[in-house]
């Protein structure tokens, strides 16, 4: 078994924020949105007192973006910061619930995926922590011929997963669990890619691996880890790489899609440096969504730093 480092972010259990937000879900049930706002910031003040890690990792990213846009700043920041977390996952809550309107989402730069559904195309989506990632797969229920396979290392959140699927348990259909991949792995891809179907990898976590394979790319103004995983693959499968940022607007979401490569090759030589080029591509786009919604990015960690190396920066 791997044991992580207490700063990956598989190590860190979410099952008392998860405790907190069943109970502001009733609320929001029972009396409507602005009576769970008022629950919402004691049961947060809590949840920041009592998680010193989580805390520094939102102050310190806030203090990165706050350098390229303006963010709020200190225990207000955090707090808002925080705030924005639950109600992403308030809004995930009523989504699997079938409570959320989904008029008030729009689809940005869809069109191409259509055209890859129309010709039976698969593709990879690279999805990020930015917003609400879920909405994507509800997408997935209402549009003719869009099939999902969600790449996820969920363990550690396994409260958070039980709570959706008692919602609706199409919540944990088309999630495959995926530490690492292998040969096995890869050719049922490439089978449900070859049917058309659309592969989910998030693009802005190290994998869960002893030695993570990672490209350092700028970010927010200094160099971050970002997987290679999402790449490799695409090469693998041949096969579009598309990425997808959402963020809360108002009282709804935009969805953006957009396209990352059409192919992905990767010679034998300067293959680091393809990986490393690509990677960039995509945490640039990532940063230009974290300024335009600096408090909708949700990784509660120490993002700039590698569990397996002892320093805060990765270089």
């Amino acid at each position: 078994m791997t044991r992580l480092h207490a700063s990956h972010w598989a190590a860190i259990s979410e099952s008392s924020f998860v405790g907190g937000m069943r109970l502001l879900f009733w609320v929001c049930r029972v009396f409507g949105r602005w009576p769970f706002r008022v629950v919402l910031y004691p049961v947060l003040a809590w949840y920041v007192l009592t998680k010193p890690a989580a805390r520094r990792a939102s102050m310190n990213y806030l203090d990165r973006v706050r350098a390229f846009a303006p963010a709020p700043n200190g225990w207000y920041g955090v707090l808002r910061h925080f705030g924005s977390f639950a109600e992403a996952i308030l809004d995930k809550m009523l989504l699997w619930g079938g409570l959320f309107d989904k008029n008030l989402v729009s689809h940005l730069g869809m069109e191409p995926m259509r055209r890859l559904l129309d010709e039976k195309r698969g593709a990879v989506l690279v999805c990020t922590h930015l917003g609400n990632a879920d909405l994507c797969r509800v997408l997935s229920n209402d549009v003719p011929g869009l099939k999902l396979t969600v790449l996820v290392h969920t363990r550690h959140a396994q409260a958070f997963n039980n709570m959706l699927a008692s919602l609706d348990p199409r919540s944990q259909t088309n999630l495959l669990q995926v530490t690492e991949m292998n040969p096995a792995t890869a050719m049922m891809l490439s089978e449900r890619i070859g049917r058309g179907e659309f592969v989910v990898i998030a693009g802005d976590r190290v994998p869960v691996s002893p030695d993570p394979r990672v490209a350092l790319a700028p970010f927010l103004g200094v160099e971050a880890p970002f997987p290679v995983g999402p790449y490799v693959l695409a090469s693998i499968l041949q096969c579009p790489l598309y990425m997808m940022f959402s963020t809360r607007v108002g009282r709804g979401y935009e969805v953006h899609f957009e396209l990352l490569r059409e192919s992905v090759r990767l010679p034998r030589k300067g293959r680091d440096e393809v990986l490393a080029q690509v990677a960039g591509d995509f945490a640039a786009r990532l940063q230009h969504h974290c300024i335009r919604s600096p408090l909708e990015w949700f990784n509660f960690y120490d993002f700039w730093h590698l569990p397996h190396l002892d320093k805060n920066d990765a270089s």
